[in-house]
Parts: C-alpha cells; sequence; structure tokens
C-alpha cells in the first residue's frame, strides 16, 4: 500500500495543504518520504462535522456489527503484512521484534474489545419495577444502561507507535463504546499512521459503518491538535504523553462553555520497594532484574522503575554495585526522537551534575540518538530536599533512594506523586512491614505488584493503567484493560418508557 501523506477524512484521502512534515529515521539519521501535508482548519471542520453526523447511527448499530467492524480494523492491520512492520522499525528505531509484538497487542485490543461489545455487560442494564402499591406515591418503573459520549478524539503516543496510536487502545476501547473517532498522528510515526489509518477507513467501508467514524489528522504544528480539543463536537479526548502536553489540552477542555473529560496518561517514576528479607534472600537477582527493566526499549515506558526506595544497609549496597555492573554491560539503545534523546540525556547530565547524588554507574555508550543508561543514588534526606530529584527521567536512568529507617521510607512516600505503578520486592518475613504500608500505597498508584517490575502491562478485565495525577488526568480511570471502555460512556435512565419505545438492550428485562 502506497504511502500518500494524506489526511483520511469521510472515507477519502485529503491532502493536506497546511505545511509539510516528514519523518525521521532515529537509527540512520535520515529524513524519510514521503511529505505530509498538514490538515487545515477546513478539514478539521469536516472530520468533526461527519463524526457528529455518524453517531447516533454509529452508536444505534447491533452489537455484532460494532463488535465485527473491530475486528475487522485487526485483520486489515494484520494483512498490512511486513510493510508495516519495516515502515514502523524505520520511523521508530525500535527492534523487528519489538514492533511484531505491539502488533500482535494492538490487534489483540481490537478483539479483546469487540469480545466485550459481544458480551454486553459494558451496557450494565438495569431494571427497577414499579410498584403501584407505593405510598404516599407511586414507585415508577425505571430502567438504565450506558450510551457511548460522543465524537472522541485520540492522540497518538510516541512510544508505543502502534499500541498507543490511531488504533491503539484509545480508539479501540471508543470505538467499543460506540463513539467515532477522530485520531491525530504523532510527527514521529507519520507513514505508520497513515498505513494504520487506511487499515480502520477500509473496515468503516467494508462493514457499512457511517463515513464520519473515523478520520486522520496531520498537523504540522499544534494548532489542529488544540482545535480538536477545542470543537464543541468532540465529547472526550484520550491522550498519551508528556505532562505539558496533557495538562494544555486539560485547560482548553476546561476552559470550553461546556467542558469534557480528557484522559490524560502523562509522567510517572514507578517507584520499587526493596524490603529488607528480599533484599537479604535474593538481592543480587533483583539488581539483575531490575537493569533488564530499566532499560527495555531504552526506558521508553511510561511503567519504567525511575526510583529505587529501600533502607540503607549493606544489603541495599549490595544491591546497587550488582545493579551497576549489570547496568554496564548493556549496550545504548536508539531513542524514539531526536527531542526524546535530548530530553533523557539533559535529565541525565543534571542528575550527575547535582552534588547531593553520587553516580552509580552507566551502561555502554552510544553514539547519535542512542541512549546510555545509568543508575545514581541520593539520601532520603536530600531526595526530599531537592522537588527537582522527584521529575521523570524519560529513559533508561533509575535512582536509588537511601532511607535511613523505615519511618523516613513511609515519608517519602507520603511526599511522591501519584504513580502508575508501585512495585514491592518481598520476602516471607517481609509481611507485616507491607500490611502497614499498603493502604499509603493504594492511594498512590493505580496498580501495585509484587516480586517484579511494571515495565509490561497485561490487556485483561483487571488491568489498572491509570493512577492519581499526574500519572493520568482522572485517577478513576484506565486506559488499558476491559474497563478502559468505561471512559467513553455515561448512563441514561428511561422512567416508565412503554417496551416498545425502549433501547434494544433494555426490552424484557
Amino acid at each position: 500500500m502506497p504511502i500518500t501523506g494524506e489526511n483520511l477524512i469521510g472515507g477519502k484521502a485529503v491532502r493536506g495543504v497546511n505545511g509539510e512534515a516528514r519523518a525521521f529515521d532515529p537509527a540512520t539519521g535520515t529524513t524519510l518520504e514521503p511529505a505530509f501535508g498538514g490538515a487545515t482548519e477546513a478539514d478539521l471542520e469536516q472530520a468533526c462535522a461527519l463524526a457528529e453526523a455518524a453517531f447516533d447511527d454509529y452508536r444505534n448499530r447491533p452489537l455484532e456489527e460494532r463488535a465485527a467492524f473491530l475486528e475487522a480494523i485487526a485483520d486489515n492491520i494484520m494483512a498490512l503484512g511486513d510493510e508495516l512492520i519495516e515502515r514502523c522499525v524505520a520511523e521508530s528505531g525500535l527492534p523487528r521484534g519489538r514492533i511484531e509484538g505491539e502488533r500482535g497487542r494492538t490487534v489483540g485490543q481490537l478483539r479483546f474489545f469487540a469480545d466485550i461489545v459481544r458480551k454486553k455487560t459494558f451496557l450494565r442494564t438495569v431494571k427497577d419495577a414499579a410498584d403501584e402499591t407505593r405510598k404516599p406515591a407511586r414507585k415508577p418503573e425505571l430502567r438504565a444502561h450506558m450510551i457511548g459520549l460522543g465524537p472522541v478524539a485520540v492522540f497518538s503516543a510516541s512510544n508505543f507507535p502502534l499500541a498507543f496510536s490511531i488504533a491503539g487502545g484509545d480508539t479501540a476501547s471508543a470505538l467499543a463504546a460506540g463513539c467515532p473517532v477522530i485520531t491525530k498522528a504523532h510527527s514521529a510515526h507519520l507513514g505508520t499512521s497513515e498505513l494504520v489509518g487506511r487499515a480502520v477507513q477500509k473496515a468503516v467501508a467494508d462493514k457499512g459503518m457511517p463515513a464520519g467514524t473515523f478520520a486522520l489528522l496531520f498537523d504540522t504544528g499544534r494548532k489542529i491538535g488544540q482545535g480538536l480539543v477545542a470543537d464543541a463536537r468532540i465529547k472526550a479526548v484520550g491522550f498519551t504523553g508528556s505532562r505539558g502536553g496533557g495538562t494544555a489540552l486539560m485547560k482548553i477542555a476546561q476552559d470550553r462553555p461546556v467542558p469534557i473529560p480528557v484522559y490524560a496518561e502523562m509522567s510517572s517514576i514507578n517507584p520499587v520497594l526493596l524490603m529488607p528479607g528480599a533484599l537479604a534472600e535474593r538481592g543480587e537477582a533483583i539488581a539483575t532484574a531490575f537493569a533488564q527493566s530499566v532499560t527495555l526499549g531504552s526506558g521508553q515506558f511510561c511503567t519504567n522503575p525511575g526510583l529505587i526506595l529501600a533502607v540503607e544497609g549493606p544489603e541495599v549496597t549490595a544491591f546497587e554495585k550488582a545493579a551497576a555492573a549489570a547496568l554496564g554491560g548493556i549496550a545504548a539503545q536508539t531513542m524514539l526522537t531526536p527531542g526524546i534523546h535530548k530530553a533523557f540525556a539533559d535529565g541525565v547530565s543534571s542528575l550527575a551534575g547535582n552534588a547531593a547524588v553520587s553516580e552509580l554507574g552507566r551502561g555502554q555508550p552510544g553514539q547519535g540518538c542512542q541512549g546510555q543508561p545509568a543508575l545514581f543514588a541520593v539520601s532520603g534526606a536530600d531526595f526530599t530536599a531537592d522537588p527537582s530529584l522527584h521529575d521523570e527521567v524519560f529513559g533508561a536512568a533509575s535512582l536509588v533512594v537511601r532511607c535511613k529507617d523505615e519511618t523516613e521510607l513511609r515519608e517519602i512516600l507520603e511526599g511522591i506523586e501519584g504513580q502508575l505503578t508501585i512495585a514491592l520486592h518481598i520476602a516471607q518475613s517481609d509481611g507485616e512491614r507491607v500490611k502497614a504500608l499498603l493502604p499509603l500505597l493504594e492511594r498512590k498508584a493505580g496498580r501495585l505488584l509484587v516480586n517484579g517490575f511494571g515495565t509490561g502491562v497485561e490487556v485483561s478485565p483487571a488491568m489498572v493503567h491509570g493512577g492519581p495525577f499526574p500519572s493520568t488526568s482522572d485517577g478513576r480511570s484506565t486506559s488499558v484493560g476491559g474497563m478502559a471502555i468505561d471512559r467513553f460512556l455515561r448512563p441514561v435512565s428511561y422512567q416508565d418508557f412503554p417496551e416498545e419505545l425502549l433501547p434494544v438492550d433494555l426490552r424484557g428485562l
């Protein structure tokens, strides 16, 4: 399938005339063809108008049709074959195996939500029977279910060019909820976005869905993305990216005459707690596993373990030495974009230049856009005194915080921001310590895990990939797993409706 650099609106390919952009290969340092035309305000207007017009038609299609549509998208993505894989590798610098795995996750998510649609449990249908004998007033009959919010804007992520992109989790869950989707491609993955966008567009046509069910826009600046969030026809936003980008979209959404929710995944340092019993039993093994986790994908995961917390002592010193040694054997890896690489290098330089911070070790040096892994340490008191040490360094870097005692450990946990994950490495002897900390940890993160690391997010009904601000804009939600559909639904109640006028799923209750 040729990549043309065109926006996809209303079942058609539309050449944007608002400037041009080209993708970039971070591994070779070369620019990729073709040029992509930026969407205009007229393109945005057309996409939003079509999405609004499509909403009632799309959401009222039989659920089997909606599920089959999601599966058709998955099939079309797989049918792209090596063309998609090769373009995605070129635009991301990620290895082929990672991209093939991410493609599997992407189509798996679509099929996962197709299954949710078929099971119908997301509708949450309920009936309250009338009571004609109740005094002093009759009790009415009430039935309720969930419906889609309306057209949803989805912003593609930089670090997952498939799984959190054009047909990623936000798009899959919004379409499953009955909401048309307008996607904005990430500037780092332009060709990948078009290929996947055409796979979605083909499914729209093949399954007879309204033309406005899906659109893909390319933006050569920020105007179109901001305009998308500001448009009154958009009813919710899905975003994965930086805190600055997410909070900017949140402000636009809240300043509208009718505010809308922005479900933004933004910033997390994902603390790892090393409990004394675990360190004594298997400290070196934990260190080796940590080095593999922190460098996975050059550290470009939102669940990367950026902070290690432990009560100081000889076991912690041994862990630090083992982790530094393991890190020293790991090669630098290509990062997604020159901008991400520069931000990582600046963050590492800031840690290295901090007088209170000691450098424990580095991975092998790289070149170009390759990020060299790094590990640092700081005392609990100095960590508390310097808020800059709490900031996320997006990449393969982590900071060990040496707490003087368990009281300081708890105080540090109280002071950190909301997180996507908190991992605990424990032994049986650590049980009482963990029980004492658990209520605090539940307040701080969306996912708690034992004897592992947050990297690797299972797509399943019980998964929560969210957490208190700033890890996400709304800690009541998740962007991965079955509950992700809830972000794009709202309840409607029907009082004393004749059976034949009720929505199909509420009849016969």
